[in-house]
């Protein structure tokens, strides 16, 4: 399905490279034993909608389990989508393809134009190819080089991301934890995509290699012509890569603002919460205890919002239906109904 993507959230803004629509995906829950049938389900990923713009890194941060990586999996189409519609242009002339309705084979040809960066650089390698090979493989699947030119490519690629040519010939496991998350990161970028998922990329290296690969993934960006959706824990790490934020909470997002206007003026009482919890250089900081209650369960949500019961600001109308996103301020949206 091809055509003008429905609904801009924000209709003065420049046409999206992505726009997500009240993405849907849901786990159906069964009953183990003699009689199996389904008892309910579990709701991952539930109505989330957002804009990502050319040349845009758009952080999308929350609690483990609140949905983050499903989402950005289910955009690549890695899960199914239970509902909702993911508009994606790839040639940016604004012929948007919806990526839910596409067959595998109609699918293909547009893994090119996304692709992603896996937590773990080493379990994301495939230890019996060597580095050559792996960053070789797209190209063999779509064929679009052999010989010397896929040589050149490979080289050229090594090249960008910190490595030498002849480090192609290596298995990963000779390689740092860093180095081998460069292997990642060439492999992704290839075949020269639009849109790079970053999921929890640099998670599991040292700070200081985690800095390395930041730098390396903006350089990147800025050279490449790359969008990012940046999936992450840490907050100054969203902080310093991030141009918007979107925040998950219980399969939704609760809040989405440009970077410094979110962590200057959090408007949401989860995000206040998450932003107070992170940890501060400070020993003489005081920590701010967690809210009472228990994160919600998306196999049970609660009637309306999610964080209704956790919160000292819910209301009746909280209680009623779960809040939609609403723009406060210029680029700012909340799904608060006390705010």
């Amino acid at each position: 399905m091809s055509g003008t993507v429905p609904g801009f959230l924000s209709p003065d803004a420049p046409r999206p490279l992505l726009a997500v629509r009240d993405l849907c995906k849901f786990f159906p829950v069964y009953r183990s034993g003699l009689i199996h049938r389904r008892i309910g389900e579990v709701r991952a990923v539930n109505r989330v909608s957002f804009d990502l713009y050319p040349h845009e890194t758009l952080g999308l941060v929350g609690e483990s389990g609140c949905g983050k990586s499903t989402t950005v999996r289910t955009i690549l189409r890695a899960l199914d989508f239970t509902s909702g519609e993911a508009w994606f242009d790839p040639a940016g002339n604004g012929e948007y393809v919806e990526l839910g309705g596409l067959s595998a084979k109609r699918l293909k040809p547009l893994r090119q134009s996304m692709q992603m960066i896996f937590q773990d650089p080493f379990a994301s390698l495939n230890p019996r190819m060597t580095v050559g090979q792996i960053i070789a493989e797209p190209l063999h699947i779509h064929r679009l080089a052999s010989g010397s030119e896929l040589d050149d490519r490979v080289d050229e690629m090594l090249l960008r991301v910190g490595m030498k040519p002849e480090h192609k010939s290596r298995y990963p496991h000779a390689f740092s934890g860093g180095q081998r998350q460069r292997i990642g990161i060439a492999r992704a970028l290839i075949m020269n995509p639009a849109l790079v998922v970053a999921d929890e990329a640099v998670s599991a290296l040292d700070v200081s290699v985690q800095a390395q690969v930041i730098n390396l993934l903006d350089e990147l960006k800025q050279t490449m012509g790359l969008s990012y959706i940046f999936v992450a824990h840490d907050l100054c790490v969203v902080r310093h890569i991030c141009d918007r934020v979107a925040v998950m909470y219980a399969g939704r997002i609760v809040e989405l603002a440009p970077t410094e206007e979110l962590f200057e003026n959090p408007v949401h009482p989860y995000t206040r919460l998450l932003l107070a919890s992170a940890p501060v250089p400070d020993p003489d900081c005081q920590v701010v205890p967690p809210p009472p209650g228990e994160v919600a369960d998306a196999g049970a949500l609660p009637p309306g919002c999610a964080f209704g019961p956790r919160c000292s600001e819910c209301g009746g109308a909280c209680r009623e239906a779960a809040p939609d996103l609403r723009e406060v301020s210029p680029g700012h949206w909340v799904a608060c109904v006390c705010r």
